[in-house]
């Protein structure tokens, strides 16, 4: 693939909603599905040793008119 062709991605990261006890995420669905709907697209996670997601992670191709 040339790199003239090659898509540029924007990253975001999202902390999952706590509930009160501060170690269970709440469900973050409507968040999700609202950056899904600005184009964001869920592809991992970032994980603290010992267990438990911290971030959700996102891309979305980079505006060309933004692009350096």
């Amino acid at each position: 693939m040339c790199a003239q062709n090659a898509t540029h991605w924007e990253y975001r990261s999202l902390r999952p909603p706590r509930e009160e006890t501060q170690k269970e995420a709440s469900d973050p669905t409507d968040q999700l599905n609202e950056l899904g709907a600005d184009g964001w697209e869920f592809v991992g996670t970032i994980e603290y040793e010992g267990g438990g997601t911290k971030y959700l992670v996102l891309k979305r191709p980079l505006d060309a008119d933004t692009e350096e």
